[in-house]
């Protein structure tokens, strides 16, 4: 049995049994149980369009929903920081729409997000929360409601809500998918499948991942700044990976589009500031491909420029590989899983980091674990 030093270290091990547990919560053989799909049909989405409040990593899971729930759905999905949301109001352009609402929360408290979904039902709109905590008040409040099975998070950097957040958002567009006829039974049992089988793979991956990163954290260490890099759906873990790293190492870190990179920021690419760029790919999707092309292009000129690079990319991926400075390799998955994964590798980059800066990673300063005070 595993002893570890941090609960954060922890939590990110007891990701597999996480997503076990909620994958259990959820599904019954080849599909989602039947009083889960009866439940998600009171949550409508009658304008196709839906609206997603939610702050930090809850945030950046939303925004994976996004790129999910517009693909594999055909819905329009906008992501709002939840503080903006709450207080935006209903003059002009956005009382004419309706959207449902979800939220997104690891507490289910808050403050921000619960007075976005206040704010929702307010106006009439059908809402749904997505939280790890029974008996939240955001479970309470909502239409409906999808818990996660994480369990108890202590450290204050999510891992294991976060992973299980994208578990559930998945879920939720595997069911919207064929709802809308996006998808067929026999799609809809490859897809589960698929997802059943991650976190075996997860768990077969772990240790690889934690000595690869305690090392390369003892190599950055003097590292001013990240840039963290993504495009698609992998561009909401850039964004993770470098909150990751502010909050538990005090390490400034910003997430981008990996095309808009030249855009501005590459004026700040140096010794000190090094890359982290996701470049994953699943080849059995065009669009997938065209990203891992584009990211390829990228990182040639990255190393023309003498740009130090990290990359996380497929195992035995010799071309991403030869390009960079260090490669951190994830087994294959399908695009739209690919996150769940592939953020695991940067949560403990983060933890490690925060070791070699000697900083408290479960009680980072100036933070909690729920912000329930209302940010003026």
């Amino acid at each position: 049995m595993q002893t570890f030093e941090h609960e954060m270290l922890r939590e990110i091990y007891e990701q597999p049994a996480a997503i076990r547990r909620t994958l259990a919560r959820y599904l019954s053989g080849e599909g989602l149980r039947p009083e889960v799909a009866s439940m998600l049909a009171a949550w409508s989405i009658p304008e196709g369009e839906i609206l997603i409040a939610a702050s930090g990593s809850s945030r950046h899971s939303g925004l994976a929903a996004e790129i999910l729930l517009e693909d594999l759905c055909g819905l329009a999905v906008d992501v709002e920081y939840a503080s903006e949301y709450s207080c935006r109001g209903t003059d002009g352009q956005q009382a004419s729409r309706h959207p449902s609402v979800l939220v997104l929360s690891q507490s289910g408290e808050t403050s921000d997000t619960l007075a976005a979904l206040r704010e929702a039902r307010l106006r009439g709109q059908k809402t749904l929360a997505i939280t790890n905590a029974a008996g939240s008040s955001m479970e309470r409040e909502a239409d409906v409601s999808m818990p996660l099975a994480a369990g108890v998070e202590r450290a204050i950097p999510a891992t294991k809500s976060f992973t299980c957040q994208l578990v559930v958002l998945y879920l939720l567009g595997l069911y919207e998918g064929a709802r809308v006829g996006r998808m067929n039974d026999a799609a809809l049992a490859k897809h589960i499948a698929e997802l059943s089988a991650l976190a075996e793979s997860i768990e077969a991956q772990l240790d690889e991942w934690r000595e690869q990163m305690a090392a390369l954290a003892h190599k950055y260490v003097a590292a001013a700044s990240f840039l963290f890099l993504g495009r698609g759906i992998h561009y909401a873990i850039a964004r993770e990976g470098a909150l990751k790293l502010k909050e538990a190492s005090y390490v400034h870190a910003e997430g981008y589009p990996t095309g808009e990179l030249k855009h501005g920021p590459n004026a700040l690419v140096s010794d000190r500031v090094p890359l982290v760029v996701l470049a994953t790919v699943d080849r059995t999707l065009d669009g997938s491909v065209l990203h891992y092309e584009k990211t390829l292009q990228l990182l040639r000129d990255m190393k023309e420029q003498g740009a130090k690079v990290i990359a996380i990319a497929h195992a035995g991926d010799a071309d991403v590989a030869e390009l960079v400075s260090d490669c951190v390799f994830v087994q294959p998955a399908p695009e739209y899983l690919l996150p769940i994964a592939e953020v695991i590798p940067l949560q403990l980059f983060a933890y490690y980091m925060a070791l070699e800066r000697g900083v408290n990673v479960d009680r980072p300063r100036n933070l909690s674990k729920a912000v329930v005070e209302a940010v003026s």
